[in-house]
Protein backbone atom coordinates (compact mmCIF):
# COMPACT_ATOMS: atom_id res chain seq x y z
CA UNK A 1 0.00 0.00 0.00
CA UNK A 2 1.17 3.85 -1.14
CA UNK A 3 -0.10 7.26 0.12
CA UNK A 4 0.97 9.82 -1.30
CA UNK A 5 -0.26 13.66 0.40
CA UNK A 6 -0.31 16.79 -1.42
CA UNK A 7 -2.20 20.22 -0.82
CA UNK A 8 0.33 21.27 1.94
CA UNK A 9 1.90 24.93 1.71
CA UNK A 10 1.81 28.09 3.68
CA UNK A 11 -1.03 29.74 4.89
CA UNK A 12 -2.22 33.07 6.79
CA UNK A 13 -4.12 32.44 10.29
CA UNK A 14 -7.70 31.96 9.43
CA UNK A 15 -7.15 30.92 6.17
CA UNK A 16 -8.36 27.35 4.80
CA UNK A 17 -6.46 24.69 3.09
CA UNK A 18 -7.34 21.08 1.61
CA UNK A 19 -4.82 18.04 2.50
CA UNK A 20 -5.82 15.26 -0.31
CA UNK A 21 -4.05 11.36 -0.19
CA UNK A 22 -3.86 8.91 -2.81
CA UNK A 23 -4.10 5.90 -1.79
CA UNK A 24 -2.88 2.81 -4.04
CA UNK A 25 -2.00 -0.57 -3.98
CA UNK A 26 -3.42 -3.57 -2.58
CA UNK A 27 -6.04 -1.85 -0.56
CA UNK A 28 -8.80 -4.87 0.40
CA UNK A 29 -8.02 -5.32 4.08
CA UNK A 30 -7.92 -1.66 4.46
CA UNK A 31 -10.49 -0.78 7.13
CA UNK A 32 -9.20 2.59 8.80
CA UNK A 33 -7.85 5.61 7.55
CA UNK A 34 -6.77 9.21 9.39
CA UNK A 35 -4.52 12.34 9.35
CA UNK A 36 -2.06 12.38 11.54
CA UNK A 37 0.30 15.47 12.06
CA UNK A 38 3.96 16.10 13.93
CA UNK A 39 4.86 19.38 15.38
CA UNK A 40 8.81 20.61 15.43
CA UNK A 41 9.66 19.38 18.96
CA UNK A 42 6.17 17.13 19.48
CA UNK A 43 4.57 13.93 19.41
CA UNK A 44 2.64 12.48 16.46
CA UNK A 45 -0.89 13.20 17.22
CA UNK A 46 -4.03 12.17 15.14
CA UNK A 47 -5.70 15.21 13.75
CA UNK A 48 -8.86 13.57 12.31
CA UNK A 49 -9.85 9.41 11.79
CA UNK A 50 -12.29 7.11 10.20
CA UNK A 51 -13.06 3.72 10.55
CA UNK A 52 -15.42 1.07 8.34
CA UNK A 53 -18.56 2.56 10.33
CA UNK A 54 -17.71 5.94 8.79
CA UNK A 55 -17.71 7.52 11.45
CA UNK A 56 -15.27 10.50 12.54
CA UNK A 57 -12.95 11.24 15.49
CA UNK A 58 -11.44 14.26 16.00
CA UNK A 59 -8.79 15.77 18.14
CA UNK A 60 -10.28 18.49 19.93
CA UNK A 61 -8.19 20.87 18.60
CA UNK A 62 -9.57 19.95 14.83
CA UNK A 63 -13.09 19.77 15.84
CA UNK A 64 -15.82 22.24 13.98
CA UNK A 65 -12.80 23.77 12.03
CA UNK A 66 -11.63 20.34 10.19
CA UNK A 67 -13.23 17.30 8.36
CA UNK A 68 -11.97 14.19 7.14
CA UNK A 69 -13.65 12.79 4.18
CA UNK A 70 -13.27 9.80 1.55
CA UNK A 71 -13.74 9.16 -1.97
CA UNK A 72 -13.84 5.28 -2.30
CA UNK A 73 -14.00 5.75 -6.20
CA UNK A 74 -10.97 7.20 -6.40
CA UNK A 75 -8.51 5.83 -3.10
CA UNK A 76 -8.34 9.55 -1.86
CA UNK A 77 -8.80 10.69 1.52
CA UNK A 78 -8.95 14.17 2.17
CA UNK A 79 -9.05 16.75 5.08
CA UNK A 80 -10.70 20.04 4.39
CA UNK A 81 -8.81 22.63 7.34
CA UNK A 82 -10.31 25.70 8.06
CA UNK A 83 -9.99 28.60 10.42
CA UNK A 84 -6.26 27.43 10.66
CA UNK A 85 -4.28 28.72 13.39
CA UNK A 86 -0.46 29.12 14.20
CA UNK A 87 -0.32 26.12 15.96
CA UNK A 88 -1.74 24.16 13.46
CA UNK A 89 1.27 24.09 11.97
CA UNK A 90 3.11 20.85 11.20
CA UNK A 91 4.00 18.14 9.28
CA UNK A 92 0.34 16.07 7.79
CA UNK A 93 0.33 13.06 7.34
CA UNK A 94 -2.32 10.22 6.36
CA UNK A 95 -2.02 6.74 7.15
CA UNK A 96 -4.29 3.43 6.73
CA UNK A 97 -4.75 0.11 9.11
CA UNK A 98 -5.91 -3.53 8.88
CA UNK A 99 -6.83 -3.46 12.34
CA UNK A 100 -9.04 -0.54 13.21
CA UNK A 101 -8.07 1.90 15.59
CA UNK A 102 -6.23 5.21 15.07
CA UNK A 103 -3.09 3.71 17.46
CA UNK A 104 -2.29 0.90 15.22
CA UNK A 105 -1.83 2.26 11.46
CA UNK A 106 -0.36 -0.25 9.47
CA UNK A 107 0.94 2.31 6.34
CA UNK A 108 1.73 6.29 6.19
CA UNK A 109 2.50 8.63 4.13
CA UNK A 110 5.88 10.82 3.67
CA UNK A 111 3.96 13.83 5.05
CA UNK A 112 3.03 17.35 3.48
CA UNK A 113 4.42 20.72 5.00
CA UNK A 114 1.58 23.31 6.57
CA UNK A 115 2.66 26.49 7.69
CA UNK A 116 0.50 28.82 9.12
CA UNK A 117 1.57 32.30 9.23
CA UNK A 118 0.39 34.94 11.89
Amino acid sequence: VQLMESGGGLVQTGGSLRLSCAVSGDIDRINDMGWYRQAPGKQREMVAYVDSTERPKYADSAKGRFTISVDNASNMISLQMNNLRSEDTATYYCAVGEVGTPDEMDYWGKGTLVTVSS
